[in-house]
């Protein structure tokens, strides 16, 4: 008999073309009269834009944002939150942005206005990482999960294709966890399955042309649902892979996670072959691992470690690590297999098994 837990999560969303119109009113919606704007030094110029909009209710620009939310730099975001007086941050950009303004908030309690400009889908979660020593730690917290969240598909017009295609890969690694997580539910699978749908809808649109704005919508409008459903479940074997090697061998985020995603995926497919069913329909492929490859090959995505930087001397080191301290997953992690999933995805070849029938 169906057994779960389901528990929704506080938020408000703006969804749309030009929404970034509104932003002067959602801050104000939020009570706050001085907003810290966060950005990376990359994207300095759509911060301004930012604080030109809010006027007098912008505290300052707070432009170090980086992946993996370095303990050093989310320190030195708090500090200047608190020299500026600030009651509010508004965090525009991908992963990393979003993520400095929740190391913010994990300690003062601010409230967070986000403002994508990627697929990461980290603006919908409670989820928040900072690395210290070499090692990501993770956790979730209500206070991190934005109050607000304005998405408008316009922002990411000049998303460059290449990025668009690992940050969507990102995003529906989220929702696939989702789908064979512990604490799986039906209103989840439902989002997940069509944040996954919508994905590989739009991300192959948007190659071909990356100015059409449908296609942009149709994936961010997907990275919201894959968030919703990273936020809705704990995460798995995947997750603990990825912030393995992000955090201890600081590769690049979203590439870590395309290129992981099918090794995982074929990992645990003898063990929830439901959840592989709805991923594959999704994909609108006969098998779940099998269309994430596809699909990757498609968008022109890496598909090894060594090409995002990985060292071939780590994978022992990433495999103990693994498994040290294992998050909940569907098949046991065992040491030896998760060696060798590690050295396939070092290599760039296809999982060995995918556990799929034919």
């Amino acid at each position: 008999m169906l057994q779960f837990v389901y528990s929704s999560h506080p938020g408000r969303v703006v969804f749309g073309a030009g929404a970034l119109a509104h932003l002067e009113r959602e801050v104000g919606l939020l009570g706050a009269q001085r907003a810290l704007v966060l950005c990376t030094p990359e994207q300095r110029a759509a911060a301004e834009e930012v604080a030109r909009r809010l006027g007098p209710r912008c505290a300052g620009i707070f432009d170090r944002a980086a992946m993996h939310v370095p303990v050093e730099t989310a320190r030195a975001a708090r500090e200047a939150a608190a020299r500026l007086g600030a009651d509010c941050a508004v965090a525009i950009g991908g992963g990393s942005t979003t993520g400095l303004g929740k190391a913010i908030a994990l300690e003062s309690s601010l409230p967070i206005l986000a403002i994508p400009t990627t697929y990461a889908g980290s603006e919908m979660t409670a989820i928040y990482g900072v690395t210290e020593d070499g090692q990501k730690k993770t956790g979730r917290d209500p206070r991190v999960l934005p109050r607000t969240v304005i998405y408008d598909p316009e922002l990411t017009l000049d998303l460059p294709t290449g990025l668009s295609a690992v940050s969507g890969m990102n995003a529906i690694a989220h929702a696939v966890e989702a789908l064979y997580a512990v604490d799986a539910n039906p209103v989840i699978s439902l989002v997940a399955e069509e944040g996954i749908r919508a994905l590989a809808a739009g991300l192959p649109a948007l190659m071909t042309a990356p100015r059409d704005l449908a296609a942009r919508a149709d994936a961010l409008y997907g990275a919201w649902l894959c968030g919703i459903a990273l936020n809705g479940c704990a995460m798995a074997l995947h997750h603990k892979l990825c912030h393995t090697l992000g955090g201890s061998f600081n590769l690049p985020h979203a590439e870590t996670h395309t290129v992981v995603l099918p090794h995982a995926v074929a990992y645990n497919a003898p063990a929830a072959p439901a959840a592989m069913r709805r991923i594959a329909a999704a994909l609108g492929a006969a098998g779940a691992a099998a269309g994430l490859i596809d699909l990757e090959r498609r968008l022109g995505t890496p598909r090894s470690l060594a090409a995002i930087g990985m060292p071939a001397d780590g994978l022992d080191r990433a495999a103990d690590l693994a498994v040290a301290a294992p998050y909940p997953n569907p098949r046991p992690l065992e040491r030896a297999a998760i060696r060798a999933l590690l050295d396939d995805a070092y290599h760039g070849r296809a999982p060995a098994d995918t556990g799929e029938n034919p």
